[in-house]
């Protein structure tokens, strides 16, 4: 956003047109005893100049670094025309589109962004948006409790990224819902389907299944949504968008398809910037609309035939249901929205393809690269996508921290969340990476290991 400076005259103009006489006298409201006096511990002013050379200078500290993490937050290419557009005043300072007729254009946005993510997971409708990937998860539960009725328990593998797990948690045991952690074969890592059906777990609303999991492995979708049915429980998709665009999406896993699809929306356009801000899409069949938090956007035509965007469905606090809400912490995101709806609309599918196809094969030839390091093999023997647990011959923040040294984000450290699995590292490379950046990698991880 502009820097737009006001002048002595400016705002002494300012003042005279609503009759005050100093700025102290405008918030003469306040009372004594909280205003500050001088800032004694803040520095001279800079000129523009001066301050544009010491952040820079700042910045420059921090290095650069090749990113290789992955683990639910992407480097992927984003063209600049993403957030030109997605920057313009327009969208830039949008809200919530409470006066439809006030907000067509954002609402059309809104409607276009729903249509692309329904068609992305091959469910019936989506939502416009939630606050993040896990938080989408936390919702799809309590949805899936809702309509189920009879159950307040809930099965998560283990194999689900641990921090959603842990947001799930946060947000489901105070309202008195089971949260079951399954487990994983550690040959695999994947959910055993077989070893599910030889499990009693009792009556449960919802099977929670992540694809790829936290490993980067595909899991038995099919299989698990099949059991879950089976069981009168509801499948509950969590979903990379990238992987989507090459695998089966969630609609259509087993012989019915998921109930609900969740995920995070980072991959498609948002960049990384210290931790956020993302958003999480939710998607569902038409028979649990009623419980799906948020707000559906449609669009219909008015009396002169007019084509027009409404807010179709609104069950939120704030509107007619009132303490029936099926959520009151669920958001629109507009502008991670809006920016993520621009990507698709200018790479398309063939586009979001590419990008899926070129992410797999760098990960798959950097994986290649390191199985040829003595002591480094693949954690799991089940298929990847996107991204792969390495067992290295040393501990796994020894070398990372090896890695940093040589300018190099080397990855996520799964002994954190799986001691189980000992030194084990998960990599991911995606279409950013050039052959080069990959060999480079190879030679420093060679270098760390001795």
């Amino acid at each position: 956003m502009p820097f737009i400076p006001h002048t002595e005259e400016d705002i002494a103009e300012m003042l005279a047109s609503i009759g005050a006489k100093s700025i102290e006298e405008l918030f003469d409201e306040i009372p004594k005893e909280l205003v500050s006096g001088e800032l004694t511990g803040v520095p001279p002013g800079l000129s523009e100049m001066e301050i544009s050379r010491l952040m820079m200078e700042r910045a420059n500290k921090d290095g650069f670094y090749q990113n290789f993490i992955g683990a639910g937050a992407y480097e992927h290419h984003i063209p600049a025309a993403v957030w030109q557009i997605t920057t313009r005043g327009e969208f830039y300072s949008s809200y919530t589109p409470y006066q439809a007729e006030a907000s067509q254009g954002t609402l059309q946005l809104l409607y276009e962004y729903q249509t692309m993510m329904a068609s992305l997971t091959g469910m019936d409708v989506s939502n416009a948006s939630m606050y993040d990937g896990a938080t989408a998860l936390a919702e799809a539960a309590l949805m899936a409790v809702r309509s189920h009725k009879t159950s307040r328990k809930i099965l998560i593998p283990k194999t689900v990224h641990p921090v959603y797990r842990q947001v799930v948690r946060a947000i489901v045991s105070n309202q008195k819902i089971e949260v079951v952690e399954l487990p994983f074969d550690t040959k695999t890592g994947q959910v055993d389907p077989a070893s599910l059906a030889k499990s009693d777990y009792g009556d449960f609303a919802a099977l929670v299944i992540p694809q790829p999991n936290i490993f980067g492995v595909l899991e038995q979708v099919d299989a698990l949504t099949d059991w879950a049915h089976s069981k009168n429980a509801f499948a509950i998709g969590v979903v990379n968008p990238t992987a989507l665009a090459l695998l089966t999406p969630p609609g259509e896993w087993g012989a019915k398809g998921a109930d609900i699809a969740v995920g995070e929306g980072q991959p498609l356009g948002i960049p990384l910037s210290s931790g956020g801000p993302y958003f999480g899409f939710m998607a569902c069949k038409n028979d649990l609309v009623r419980q799906m938090p948020g707000r559906i956007i449609g669009r219909t035509t008015d009396l002169d035939n007019k084509e027009g965007f409404v807010l179709t469905l609104q069950a939120r606090e704030q509107h007619i249901r009132r303490s029936k809400a099926t959520s009151n912490i669920c958001t629109n995101q507009g502008l991670m929205v809006t920016a993520a709806t621009i990507y698709m609309s200018l790479i398309g599918p063939e586009g979001l393809r590419r990008v899926a196809a070129q992410s797999h094969a760098n990960t798959l030839e950097l994986v290649e690269q390191m199985e040829k390091i003595s002591g480094v093999k693949r954690t799991f023997s089940g298929a990847t996508f996107h991204e792969t647990a390495l067992t290295l011959p040393k501990p796994t923040a020894e070398v990372l921290a090896g890695l940093r040294q040589k300018g190099i984000l080397g990855g996520f450290d799964l002994q954190t969340h799986y001691p189980e699995l000992g030194n084990a590292l998960l990599v991911c490379a995606t279409e950013t990476k050039t052959a080069g950046d990959l060999q480079n990698y190879a030679n420093a991880m060679k270098q760390v290991l001795g």
